[in-house]
């Protein structure tokens, strides 16, 4: 099993996007390759968009949290519905990150290669340093949004 490296677009705009093969562990230990495609953009900046290419007509899309994907390079991360960790290598001897998506009674296990997640986030803190996604937000424009839907 190779796991493919992040194919990085560059800086446009204010949003960053990468290329990632990873593979879902299906039962018995098959891994079964797919595609996907990580996003981030500066206008919301907690969060890093993953569309999951299975082969249906529309990827499926999960929001991840652009800090928790970078803790869990390194340690255990997420409750709920989104967790993260580091994993042993793999065969071909490349550095993996278990992504499990799901309900724990109900949930999909992805690995994907650590050194293409761990490229994509640093080019996530060229556009937004960590410790400055707030300055990004302009509540006051998404609170009379909200109002104006009520």
């Amino acid at each position: 099993m190779s796991l493919g490296v992040a194919e990085m677009s560059s800086i446009n705009r204010g949003m960053v996007s990468a290329g990632l093969d990873l593979w879902l562990v299906g039962p018995d230990g098959v891994f079964v390759p797919l595609r996907a495609d990580l996003h981030y953009s500066g206008q919301d900046p907690y969060v890093v968009g993953m569309s999951l290419y299975t082969g249906a007509d529309e990827p499926v899309e999960w929001s991840l949290g652009r800090d928790l994907l970078a803790a869990a390079l390194h340690r255990r991360e997420g409750i709920g519905d989104v967790r993260a960790w580091p994993s042993a290598a793999s065969a071909s001897g490349e550095k993996v990150l278990t992504i499990v998506l799901g309900p724990p009674g109900g949930c999909a296990r992805f690995e994907a290669s650590a050194a293409g997640i761990e490229a994509f986030l640093a080019r996530t803190f060229e556009l937004v340093p960590g410790g400055q996604e707030a300055d990004c937000l302009d509540l006051d424009a998404e609170l009379v949004e909200l109002l104006s839907q009520a």
